[in-house]
């Protein structure tokens, strides 16, 4: 079952000014209920503007959104319980940090829905062991972190309202390589761990490619393509096309197979192209 759904979701900015711009543009789309899903598409393509539809920050020009097979909008008192099902991390979220302490910012999202101490305390814990955070850190100023776990710290405040769908736009953004690792690391057991619907923006085709099982490629506020990461990658020469830029893994393979050599699969990730080497070396070895 579709947990979100758009039917000719439309978005104009500055609609009836000079300035008037088409930011998503007819966009017919089924996410399923458990996908852990990577959106990509170049700057202005519509990527940010499209996630902001689907907990209803923005209200669509024409089109409708559906979340769960209810179309949100029709009774705007049933924004604020979709706002909690559908948790939306934005780019550097650290800088939304504001309470006295890691525990208490944590615990502003869960006390906003209503719930009481104990399951406030419950989500808390599991939330922060979740993200890699220790007992030590929690009774601390979320100003006296690394940047990395204040980026953990945010991002565990959606978490911890155990959102039906998570959201995150770029969420390695601005890290060095072993904070990317770390975040992206976490994102990808939470998903493995709670089984919800995750979607990643990101403008890293490598990161995208190592961690997502589907892809939505945004182009022009048009929707592209939303379908599994192989299929996706194998049509690296219209992504390159578009101006995106597929991983470097892809476009060796790609001229290896332009030289003669084709592996017979589509190589996304160093770790599954390598071992596709060693196995046709195995094999010209026992020949």
């Amino acid at each position: 079952m579709a947990v979100i759904k758009t039917e000719g979701l439309t978005y104009v900015y500055g609609e009836g000014t000079p300035f008037r711009k088409l930011a998503v543009d007819h966009v017919d789309l089924e996410i399923e209920k458990g996908d852990f899903a990577g959106i990509i598409g170049h700057t202005g393509s519509g990527k940010s503007t499209l996630i902001q539809h689907f907990n209803g920050l923005l209200r669509p020009t024409s089109g409708s959104v559906y979340i769960d097979g209810e179309r949100l909008w029709d009774d705007k008192a049933k924004l604020r319980p979709v706002r909690f099902k559908v948790g939306l991390v934005f780019q550097y979220p650290e800088y939304q940090l504001f309470e006295e302490t890691v525990y208490k910012d944590i615990a502003f999202g869960p006390k906003n829905m209503g719930l009481d101490e104990d399951e406030t305390d419950r989500r808390i814990k599991e939330t922060a062991r979740l993200v890699g955070l220790s007992d030590s850190v929690m009774q601390k100023s979320p100003f006296e972190l690394s940047g990395g776990q204040k980026r953990r710290v945010a991002i565990a405040g959606v978490m911890a309202m155990e959102p039906e769908v998570l959201i995150l736009d770029e969420p390695a953004s601005g890290l060095d390589p072993k904070g990317r690792e770390q975040i992206l690391g976490m994102i990808k057991e939470y998903h493995k761990e709670k089984g919800n619907t995750v979607l990643l923006v990101s403008h890293s085709m490598e990161d995208i490619a190592r961690n997502v099982d589907k892809i939505m490629v945004m182009n022009e506020a048009k929707l592209f393509c939303y379908d599994e990461t192989a299929k996706v990658f194998h049509r690296s020469q219209e992504l390159e096309n578009m101006g995106l830029a597929v991983p470097q893994v892809t476009r060796v393979f790609n001229r290896l197979k332009a030289l003669g050599l084709d592996m017979g699969e589509d190589v996304y990730t160093v770790k599954f192209g390598s071992g596709l080497l060693l196995d046709r070396l195995r094999k010209r070895e026992a020949n």
